[in-house]
């Protein structure tokens, strides 16, 4: 198993909570994470048809055959049963009962805050982050056309399996039953339409106006199923900056995939030298690098907000890490030449506002410095760069 940051969380959540719940998506490793936590817990998966009848039809016969301290798996399969777990954490409060894993946000998000509130612990694991990813042979010389391609999904890297062939499987699973548990589409076709040109527009403002007449569906539409991918972990939106705080949630987001190989597969790029010809090949990099923040904040359970900003003009910074209201600057650049011009609009926008205290340039090159109060930072090095960040804050 690939040592995962998240499993120190997982052991002090279990020593503080009854119920532990670990969201994700499909194949992020949450049940690899979980039975390598707690080795002697009993085991139970709702996937197979047994135990979800079972769960369905009598969840009391259910937990004597499954007795406590339990993981069970796809626990979204059967969310009804969240209520028999209250009653059963309830009868002693003792922490460490359950461990809980779903693929899917919304089909558990009302049924634990109705039956689990302030007694689970919430925890996001992602796809493999560059600083596990430096654990597997050949990690630390994982170049940036090939931490692209190949994205974070354990199974790629324990298994020594095709990036292609594992994303293609994972979105045709996704799609087949995922969405259709979800959604009630008819046109999955259309579906899938939506998705690649989300990913022919990574790192970007989505219009969905403008996509929905690509698609043929209207935005309102869109808006829903935009709402589903993000809720299963499939994408991540990333807002922009505003001193005004109202404007941030009313704002367009930019887009972004929770797995940067999945992007991939959907663009068609096939392998890593592909990947470093490609067009979209600086949104596909800020995708990395922005995915790399995503995972630090919640394998460290750090308050800090991530932002980016763009003015009316031609000004952008990519990425704001809002630390005890410190602003952090990033841009993110996918050259390996260090130039002193990639900071110039971090530049500009610190003369602006008070609170920006530092810029980082994150590049696929060398540690470099970057006057004054910054620096060109290697992209592997994105949450070693986001922790000082934030014990400074």
């Amino acid at each position: 198993m690939i040592e995962r940051t998240m499993l120190a969380r997982l052991l002090e959540a279990t020593k503080k909570f009854p119920v532990a719940t670990l969201f994700g998506p499909r194949q992020s490793g949450k049940t690899t994470l979980a039975k390598a936590a707690f080795p002697q817990w009993r085991y139970v998966n709702l996937e197979q048809s047994r135990a979800r009848r079972l769960a369905q039809t009598d969840p009391e016969l259910f937990f004597r055959e499954f007795p406590r301290p339990l993981v069970i798996d796809e626990v979204q399969r059967v969310p009804e049963l969240l209520s028999e777990i209250q009653v059963l954490v309830d009868e002693t409060g003792d922490p460490g009962q359950f461990v809980l894993t779903g693929s899917h946000q919304p089909l558990l998000q009302g049924q634990i805050a109705q039956s689990l509130a302030g007694r689970t612990a919430l925890l996001d694991l992602y796809p493999l982050s560059l600083a596990e990813l430096a654990t597997v042979p050949g990690g630390p010389e994982r170049a940036r056309d090939e931490a692209i391609w190949a994205g974070g999904l354990p199974r790629i890297f324990d298994r020594k399996l095709d990036p292609s062939e594992v994303c293609e499987g994972w979105f045709r699973t996704y799609v087949e039953r995922d969405v259709r548990q979800i959604l009630n589409i008819s046109n999955l076709g259309a579906f899938e339409t939506f998705v690649r040109l989300l990913a022919g527009r990574v790192g970007q403002v989505a219009n969905l106006q403008s996509l929905a007449g690509d698609v043929g569906v209207s935005a309102p539409t869109l808006k829903s199923w935009l709402s589903v991918l993000e809720a299963s972990f499939v994408v991540f939106t990333l807002r922009p900056y505003w001193n005004n705080y109202g404007k941030r949630l009313v704002k367009s987001p930019k887009i972004y995939f929770a797995d940067t190989g999945l992007a991939c597969w959907l663009l068609g790029i096939s392998n890593p030298s592909q990947a470093g010809r490609d067009p979209l090949l600086g949104g596909l990099f800020e995708n990395l690098v922005v995915l790399e923040a995503l995972k630090w904040k919640a394998n460290t359970r750090s308050p800090a907000q991530f932002w980016f900003f763009r003015d009316n003009g031609t000004m952008e910074i990519d990425l704001l890490m809002d630390c005890n209201r410190r602003l952090h600057l990033f841009e993110i650049k996918a050259g390996m030449t260090p130039d002193v011009s990639f900071g110039r609009h971090m530049a500009v926008f610190r003369k602006r506002v008070p609170e920006a205290a530092t810029s980082t340039v994150v590049y696929a090159g060398d540690a470099w410095p970057l006057p004054p109060d910054g620096r060109f930072v290697p992209f592997a090095r994105v949450a070693d760069r986001l922790s000082e960040l934030a014990a400074q804050s």
